[in-house]
């Protein structure tokens, strides 16, 4: 028994150590970057993990940790992630930090009215080294050595030449065929030589020419300067910007508060949008629970008749819609509501000689999510009302109809008080899950049919969560990560206030069942 535990504790230990290597050396790559953030969160995760595993006064938090770990990861780092693109102006044109954006505009060069131009030949030696000589329009040459051009005589020995006189080796280097070059652009095109003062890059496949820098970053003045007219550019709302308000693309991420939130509230464009689709969330969050709770309480009503023949059948039957997994119904569905080729305009068609526009018109197309949605969900309904149903007390039905109530009282006065009990809190987080039902929506309408004039990308049928999503990645203006994030916590917001809603309902009817 003790060598078991010596084993355990050894195995313990040696994965530990394992870990904390590991911790080290992502460690030291955090700090070699710079990305000081990171580094603190692993250091602080490290130290609380061997503190955890060595101190005995920690072993209850042995069993809390790793939920701790799942909770901080996939629930609390998101959220905060999200709050923090929500702050700034994350989209397309402002992807790159600001360190980033001047990095990339000071590699661009300009090509002056007086460049001259070399005719060159490539050499590859057998390590995959490459180097270029460059012969120039006075006829001097010159070899590339690292990042600098120096000057050569090509009738030195060293240098091998071919039948046709010109240079085919030195050294270990064997000079490129025209496919060879081909297949080496990308190296060709990376290499910056420096000669006398300028820059010599490769202008086409079969010559270099000189070339001057474009930009220029003064730090005191947080500007770049353009060196080829001269023009200072001041950053200013996530770009460098002109006196005459020409921007510099790309731009670069700032943080600019609450703009994204007010612009949801006070943009008359994206508010009308936000409006539009938020009125449509609830009409379809409150339709779809209200229809699939009825005729999933109409069907549990009668399948709890014990007098019904093939009862079990039925409920067998019924149930083959939660059964199938959603996303094959709803393409399913998505292909019957076809306005050319679906069934169900084909029957139309055949009875009354038209068809309707399902997934292209917008009355017609919220109709068919709805009746899809209550397809899919009046399973989970009967089966919650079932069960409902059958905890009531038959006596209570005795004694009802012996004091002479008919069939709809003891309905209402008995069932529905003592089913709304158990039933209402389901209602109220089916109701917070259709509101944030993204896969109906995307697999059969994805959002369509579009709306005109809309300033976002919002369709007629877009919900709140599936308009994030396409303000995230389908917006006219690029991907506008920075207002989807604050939709997103809005919807967040939303769903919060559902849920302490529910919980708060869901306590004041435990009170009333017990009669408090």
């Amino acid at each position: 028994m003790a060598g078991r535990v010596a084993i355990a504790q050894g195995l313990k230990l040696g994965l530990l150590a394992l870990l904390d290597a590991a911790a080290v050396w992502a460690a030291i790559s955090l700090l070699l970057r710079g990305d000081l953030l990171p580094l603190a969160l692993l250091a602080a995760g490290a130290l609380l993990l061997n503190y955890v595993v060595l101190s005995r006064r920690a072993y209850p938090l042995r069993f809390l940790l790793p939920g701790l770990v799942f909770l901080f990861a996939m629930v609390v780092y998101p959220i905060g992630y999200t709050v923090n693109v929500s702050l700034t102006n994350l989209q397309t044109g402002n992807l790159l930090t600001k360190v980033q954006v001047i990095a990339q505009l000071e590699g661009r060069y300009y090509l002056p009215p007086e460049s001259e131009t070399f005719s060159y030949w490539a050499f590859r030696n057998p390590q995959g080294e490459l180097r270029v000589t460059l012969l120039a329009e006075d006829g001097c040459s010159y070899l590339s050595e690292g990042s600098t051009l120096v000057p050569v005589d090509l009738t030195d020995p060293r240098f091998v030449r071919g039948p046709d006189g010109t240079v085919v080796a030195f050294d270990d280097f064997s000079r490129l065929s025209l496919a060879e070059i081909y297949r080496s652009l990308p190296a060709l095109e990376r290499l910056d030589l420096t000669w006398e003062g300028v820059h010599v890059r490769l202008a086409t496949i079969r010559e270099f020419r000189t070339y001057l820098r474009k930009y220029e970053y003064l730090r005191d003045a947080d500007a770049i300067r353009d060196l080829e007219t001269g023009v200072v550019y001041t950053a200013r709302e996530g770009y460098f910007t002109s006196p005459d308000g020409v921007r510099i693309e790309p731009g670069f991420q700032i943080y600019v508060g609450f703009r994204n939130y007010l612009d949801v509230l006070t943009n008359p464009g994206i508010r009308a949008d936000f409006s539009r689709v938020f009125g449509w969330t609830v009409a379809w969050s409150f339709l779809t629970v209200f229809f699939s709770f009825w005729v999933g309480l109409v069907l549990a009503y009668l399948l709890n008749d014990p007098y019904v023949r093939g009862r079990f059948f039925y409920r067998s039957l019924l149930i083959i819609p939660y059964a199938m997994p959603a996303f094959i119904s709803a393409l399913v569905w998505a292909g019957l509501f076809n306005t050319d080729l679906g069934v169900i305009n084909r029957i139309i068609g055949a009875l009354f000689g038209t068809k309707v526009r399902w997934l292209q018109d917008p009355f017609w197309a919220r109709t068919a999510l709805i009746f899809i949605n209550v397809w899919l969900t009046y399973p989970y309904m009967m089966i919650v009302s079932l069960g409902a149903l059958q905890s009531i007390p038959k006596e209570m039905y005795e004694a009802a109809r012996v004091d002479g109530a008919t069939g709809w009282q003891r309905f209402w006065t008995i069932t529905m008080p003592l089913l709304w009990v158990s039933v209402a809190p389901l209602l109220i987080g089916s109701f917070a899950f259709t509101f944030n039902n993204f896969t109906i929506i995307w697999l059969v309408t994805a959002g369509r049919p579009a709306v005109l004039g809309a300033a976002t990308p919002a369709g007629a049928t877009d919900i709140l969560i599936s308009w994030t999503y396409r303000l995230a990645f389908e917006g006219d203006r690029g991907n506008q990560l920075g207002l989807a994030s604050a939709v997103s916590i809005i919807i967040f917001i939303i769903i919060a206030t559902i849920s302490a809603v529910n919980f708060r309902f869901t306590r004041a009817l435990e009170d009333v069942s017990r009669g408090v």
